[in-house]
C-alpha cells in the first residue's frame, strides 16, 4: 500500500505562487473586456430605442436628435449572409480536402500556405482587392454584394481553420468502423464526420462573422455611405453598422457621438444574438443530445 508523500513547503508556495499568477492574467484579460462593454452600454444605452431601431437617417439633419440605423442594421445583416454563403461552404469543403483526401501532398501544402497568409492579410488588403478587380477593372457599382465578396475573403481562412481543426479531432476509430461496414468515403464524411464535429464547425463560423461583422475598412471601399434604406444588396450604396459608427462618430456633436455609441452597442448585440441561436442549433444537433 502506497502513502501520499508529504509535500514540501516551498513547493507549496511555487504552487501558490503560479495559481496568483494565473489570477493574475486572467484578471487583466477580462478587466479590459469589461470595461470595453461597461462603456458602449453606458454611453449607447441613451439612444437605445424603438425609434433608433427602425428609422434611418433619410432627411434627418446633422444636428437632429432623431433617426437611426435601421438602414444600416439591414446592411449588416444582409452583407454578411451573403459572405457566409460564399465563404462557409468554400471553407468547409476545404478543410475536408486538407484532412480526408489531401494526405500531406504538395497540393495540400501549397492550400494550407496561402491560407495561412491569407489569414494575416490586412482587411483594408481585401477591399482594396474588391474595389480594384470588381469596381474598376469589372464596371459593377458600390453595393452590399460587394462589400459581401470583401468579407468573405477575411472570413474564409477562419472557417478553413476551425473546420480543419474540428475534422481532425474526430476519433480515426469511427471513420475505420464506417469504412468496415462498406460506407464509401463521401458518405462517411457526410454521416459521421461531420455531424461529430458539427458543434465546433458551428463554433468556428461564429467566430469568422464576428470577425468580419464589425470591418469599416472593406465596406468604405466597396458599400460607400448612404442615409436611405437600400433592401437591395446587389444595387446601389447599402449601409452598415461599421460605416453608421464611423460616419456619426466623425461627427462634431452629441446627437451623432450617441447615435455612434448606440450602433456600437446595436452591433454586439447582434453579435452575441447570432452566436446565441449558433450555440442552440449546435446544441440541437448536437450527437450526444440523443443518448
Amino acid at each position: 500500500m502506497t502513502t501520499i508523500q508529504h509535500i514540501s513547503t516551498g513547493r507549496r508556495i511555487k504552487d501558490r505562487v503560479v495559481q496568483g499568477l494565473v489570477y493574475l492574467a486572467f484578471a487583466l484579460a477580462v478587466v479590459p473586456l469589461i470595461s470595453v462593454l461597461w462603456l458602449v452600454i453606458s454611453n449607447g444605452m441613451e439612444r437605445f430605442d424603438l425609434e433608433f431601431l427602425t428609422h434611418s437617417m433619410n432627411g434627418i439633419g446633422a444636428r437632429d436628435a432623431h433617426g437611426g440605423a435601421y438602414h444600416a442594421i439591414i446592411g449588416t445583416l444582409e452583407q454578411v449572409l451573403l459572405a457566409s454563403l460564399i465563404s462557409v461552404p468554400i471553407g468547409l469543403l476545404t478543410a475536408i480536402y486538407l484532412v480526408e483526401y489531401g494526405n500531406g501532398g504538395r497540393l495540400s501544402r501549397s492550400i494550407s500556405f496561402f491560407v495561412d497568409v491569407m489569414t494575416g492579410v490586412p482587411s483594408v488588403v481585401a477591399g482594396l482587392f474588391v474595389f480594384a478587380f470588381w469596381i474598376l477593372f469589372l464596371g459593377f457599382q458600390f453595393s452590399g454584394w460587394a462589400g459581401a465578396l470583401a468579407l468573405s475573403i477575411l472570413m474564409m481562412p477562419t472557417v478553413v481553420r476551425s473546420a480543419e481543426e474540428m475534422l481532425r479531432l474526430v476519433p480515426t476509430d469511427l471513420r475505420e468502423a464506417s469504412y468496415a461496414l462498406g460506407v464509401p468515403k463521401w458518405r462517411t464524411i457526410v454521416k459521421v464526420v461531420l455531424p461529430t464535429a458539427f458543434t465546433g464547425i458551428v463554433t468556428g463560423v461564429m467566430l469568422a462573422v464576428a470577425r468580419v461583422a464589425g470591418e469599416t475598412a472593406p465596406l468604405l471601399m466597396t458599400v460607400f455611405f448612404t442615409n436611405s434604406i437600400n433592401n437591395d444588396p446587389f444595387s446601389g450604396p447599402q449601409m452598415g453598422l461599421p460605416l453608421f459608427v464611423f460616419d456619426q462618430a466623425a461627427r462634431p456633436n452629441d446627437t451623432a457621438i450617441d447615435r455612434a455609441w448606440t450602433g456600437a452597442l446595436t452591433l454586439i448585440l447582434i453579435v452575441m444574438l447570432l452566436n446565441l441561436v449558433a450555440r442552440l442549433i449546435a446544441w440541437w444537433r448536437s450527437p450526444a443530445k440523443g443518448r
